[in-house]
């Protein structure tokens, strides 16, 4: 993970400036669901230009492919919950076996319909199934973990196995309470929550810090700062 003094790796850097310069990550001031006021926001749905969606492919495969590289991760499957996830599992598929077709060009990509079909070969699954195969779930992000966790049941009730979880941004931030010391007590984040929850790897190719880090020196120090403030006041307990 960058501090604020290092550079990004290429990978980060070039998926960054793609989201800002398409509007993807935006700067200002933002209600969330949670009711809580974020200087920034991101918005995955806008990367359906063609090469946009290869340079968020790109950083999914070379996050993917550089954790399986130093760690026993490894993968049979990708799967793309309906509906964001599906173009994200093609294209980054597509990513990794040119990064290395050797490793990666025979792995498969499924994903789900959000009703089943009860016609023709049936069932929810499009692409590879799921039984006994080892399965990496890739999706926008995690903000209540509800979407995940639903992709979760999928896999094991198809008869697969999750070995990790990939995503394009972690905000860092700790989940909303319900008292009215929100701000003030500890609390994991919805990603560290599903990690604990299902002992798995859950990965991301940007960070909040990752964002405060890539715009030192070429951002607005505005926008830097009121981050930085962000991140003091949510800073998630994981």
């Amino acid at each position: 993970m960058a501090s604020n003094n290092d550079p990004l790796p290429s990978y980060k850097a070039d998926f960054l400036n793609a989201c800002i310069s398409a509007g993807v990550l935006k700067f200002g001031s933002f209600t969330l669901k949670s009711k809580r006021v974020s200087p920034y926001f991101f918005n995955a749905g806008l990367f359906h230009r063609f090469d946009l969606l290869r340079i968020i492919a790109s950083a999914f495969a070379h996050t993917l492919a550089g954790h399986i590289d130093s760690s026993s991760l490894d993968f049979d499957v990708l799967f793309g919950p309906a509906y964001k996830g599906i173009p994200l599992s093609a294209a980054t598929g597509l990513e990794l076996a040119a990064l290395d077709a050797e490793k990666f060009g025979k792995k498969d990509y499924s994903f789900n319909r959000k009703e089943a079909k009860d016609h023709g070969e049936g069932g929810s699954i499009v692409g590879a199934p799921l039984k006994g195969k080892r399965v990496v779930i890739i999706d926008d992000v995690i903000t209540a973990g509800t979407a995940i966790r639903e992709a979760i049941d999928i896999i094991h009730r198809e008869g697969g196995q999750l070995v990790g979880i990939i995503v394009a941004l972690d905000r860092m931030e700790k989940m909303p309470g319900t008292g009215v010391d929100d701000d003030a007590a500890p609390r994991p984040s919805a990603i560290g929550e599903v990690r604990k929850q299902y002992g798995v790897p859950v990965l991301s190719v940007l960070t909040l810090n990752d964002i405060i880090a890539g715009l030192t020196g070429i951002g607005s120090e505005e926008d830097i700062r009121r981050m930085e403030e962000y991140r003091a006041k949510y800073k998630a307990s994981d």
